[in-house]
């Protein structure tokens, strides 16, 4: 199925959770003097608006990004991510970087990037975004769950990899699982950020308890449920993320800002986030 567009959703609660995480990897990463590659499985289209188009029917961002926009005296680590999405703007917020926008701030001359995408919309746009870049930047029309297997390990043996599926496929929950365990395979060493939609459904639960059984040496586990889930059933209301090798600074970091991130984007008072790690 080829029905999702991310730029409905663009600048949402998930979309900061994840940006401001996949940040912090990335600032960690760029820190050694050594190349790294940046892969990412489902790159959208790059760069979304938010004053035209999609993103304005739901309007997701203003209870997402306006949030803390808005709010004052961040911490460090929450302000530098504010600041980055500011960097895309001139004044008023007319646009949202998805993550490969937000990886490319990152890059340096001899780093990489990897980008899949397989509806051809948003492949287009992405490849209008980012060909610039020249031989930096590998852009390709399919399925990353794929594409992957390719890229790994890669020669600098230093990437991060995001894998963020629209998870419209209930069996986008096993393909990640499966993408892990080939990936370690290929790659033992690779820093694998894996998001995920909390939903009124088992598969989320199921999935990251069979991550967890990987029993990789390290890992963390942050996530953030901003309202209680909808009589219906329906929705998303909160997401998560598991992340293979992190950086041994994340849970520190996100120890001191995840509970100002939740009090910030909160709906109702049963907001609230998780934290626990595994580092060996």
């Amino acid at each position: 199925m080829l029905s999702y567009r991310h730029a409905f959703h663009a600048g949402n609660h998930a979309d900061v959770l994840k940006h401001y995480v996949l940040g912090l990897v990335l600032a960690y990463t760029a820190q050694k003097d050594k190349p790294f590659w940046y892969i990412d499985t489902h790159a959208g289209a790059g760069m979304y608006s938010l004053s035209e188009g999609y993103a304005t029917q739901n309007a997701e961002f203003e209870q997402g990004i306006n949030k803390l926009i808005a709010a004052k005296s961040l911490p460090k680590p929450l302000a530098d991510y504010v600041a980055q999405i500011q960097s895309f703007n001139a004044g008023s917020m007319t646009l949202y970087p998805g993550s490969p926008s937000i990886a490319e701030l990152y890059l340096r001359a001899d780093d990489r990037m990897r980008l899949f995408e397989l509806h051809p919309n948003d492949y287009k746009i992405l490849y209008e975004n980012f060909h610039g870049l020249g031989k930096q930047v590998k852009i390709e029309m399919q399925n990353g769950f794929a594409g992957i297997k390719a890229c790994l390990p890669p020669q600098p043996r230093r990437a991060v990899v995001l894998i963020d599926p629209p998870y419209e496929d209930k069996q986008d929950y096993e393909y990640v699982v499966d993408t892990i365990k080939d990936s370690l395979k290929r790659f033992p060493t690779g820093t694998y950020i894996v998001w995920y939609p909390i939903l009124q459904r088992p598969e989320p639960a199921e999935m990251l308890d069979s991550l967890k059984r990987l029993n990789v040496p390290d890992w963390l586990h942050v996530s953030m449920s901003i309202n209680a889930p909808s009589p219906e059933g329906y929705g998303m209301h909160g997401s998560g993320l598991f992340i293979i090798n992190p950086p041994w600074t994340l849970p520190k970091t996100l120890a001191e800002t995840m509970p100002i991130l939740t009090q910030l984007l909160t709906l109702d008072e049963s907001a609230s986030f998780t934290l626990d790690s595994h580092i060996a």
